[in-house]
């Protein structure tokens, strides 16, 4: 779930946790290197790997590590810090699945976690929220063993803090820093990410969102983020120190996620992202696709319209109602609905079916739901909440 950075975890109850995040305005939120591509941290690499093709029959989470756990990301309202933060990158594991879930645990051994000032890291990264109109200096610290950049799709900035080493030269080395001058002169949801040696870093999980929210912005009752990604876990056992080979042109997903998550993790309900709502609520979905792979997204008994597209505003004459939309690599969509439905539990999920597994096990992956409030004193919810491995 994500959680305001001055926030304290509470323990809750079942009930009350679940209760708690969906009467929230902001709910929850919903890795890995080649062999050769980051040898050299003085110049930004070809991009391809020597390695040979494996047949990957191990799992990922074989591979030990003593690196920290990602955390849930945070909201950060950069309009309470004078459009200013400092952001970093900490080696970490990642949870699939928790080993109390149906089918858990499951984890990638080796990620690398954006965390902002103070905060903990996560995958996805922090959201950094603002206003239309506000300046932002976002300031890159690399304390990590590689090159990184900042970059950050539709918003306005000078050449040089474009963030692509390609083309500016510029890269943030080990030890060093750069600050990026960014506008917020295009309202919307927008994707940001390491563009150095882009085909590992991003697949190893340097991706946030950035929300620019316009001048006179008409906020929703309920509003959710949800990023989506499929991973090869090779690559997180290749960077962990595992014995298998990975080369990008190779590349053969197996686990799917929203925020981060494979189903039933998704439904739980402080470290999952599934969607509480309230009869009759005005509900807005923020998705972006943050994977290599395009993916259509289905509401069950939910038909919805399509309001912004990568920054741009759909006039009202150009929305129509549907119930499935496909989401292309970096496209964020926000939709909008009216929790108008027989109060229950129902599927959000990819329709291309074999993401919606962990491995051969169906369901799971690329799956979370929308949960009714009055439905959550239901068996149907019990189970769905023992399958996602919250306790009372």
């Amino acid at each position: 779930m994500i959680r305001d950075r001055c926030e304290n975890r509470r323990l809750l109850t079942r009930r009350q946790a679940i209760a708690a995040g969906g009467t929230a305005t902001l709910a929850a939120f919903a890795g890995c290197l080649s062999t050769n591509s980051d040898d050299n941290p003085s110049e930004e690499g070809s991009g391809s790997s020597d390695n040979d093709e494996s047949d990957w029959s191990g799992d990922a989470t074989t591979v030990d590590t003593d690196h920290p756990y990602t955390t849930q990301p945070e909201i950060i309202n950069l309009s309470e810090t004078d459009g200013t933060v400092t952001l970093d990158t900490v080696n970490c594991r990642h949870q699939l699945l928790d080993e109390s879930v149906a089918g858990g645990p499951w984890e990638l051994p080796e990620v690398w976690a954006w965390k902002a000032d103070d905060g903990d890291p996560s995958v996805p990264g922090p959201i950094l929220r603002t206003t239309e109109g506000e300046d932002l200096e976002i300031t890159y610290h690399n304390s990590h063993e590689r090159p990184h950049t900042f970059h950050v799709h539709a918003l306005g900035k000078s050449w040089m803090d474009d963030g692509t080493p390609t083309t500016t030269g510029k890269q943030v080395n080990p030890g060093e820093e750069q600050t990026y001058e960014v506008d917020t002169d295009v309202p919307g949801t927008h994707l940001y990410h390491c563009h150095y040696q882009t085909q590992t870093h991003l697949d190893l999980g340097m991706y946030g969102l950035v929300r620019v929210d316009p001048k006179e912005y008409d906020q929703p009752d309920k509003e959710f983020f949800l990023t989506i990604k499929e991973w090869d876990t090779r690559l997180s056992a290749t960077t962990a120190g595992g014995d298998v080979s990975y080369s990008h042109r190779d590349r053969n997903p197996d686990a799917f996620t929203m925020n981060g998550r494979a189903a039933p993790y998704t439904l739980h309900p402080e470290d999952g992202s599934p969607l509480i709502v309230t009869e009759g609520d005005r509900v807005r979905i923020h998705i972006a696709n943050t994977g290599y792979e395009s993916h259509p997204i289905h509401l069950h008994s939910h038909r919805f319209e399509v309001v912004e597209k990568d920054g741009g505003v759909v006039p009202p004459a150009g929305r129509h109602k549907e119930d499935v939309t496909n989401i292309a690599p970096a496209e964020r969509k926000t939709i909008e609905f009216v929790a108008d439905a027989d109060p229950g539990l129902y599927p959000i999920h990819c329709h291309k079916v074999h993401h919606v597994m962990n491995e051969d096990s169906y369901p799971g992956g690329m799956l979370t739901g929308i949960v009714y409030e009055s439905a959550m004193q239901t068996e149907q919810f019990d189970e769905l909440m023992e399958m996602a491995g919250f306790d009372e």
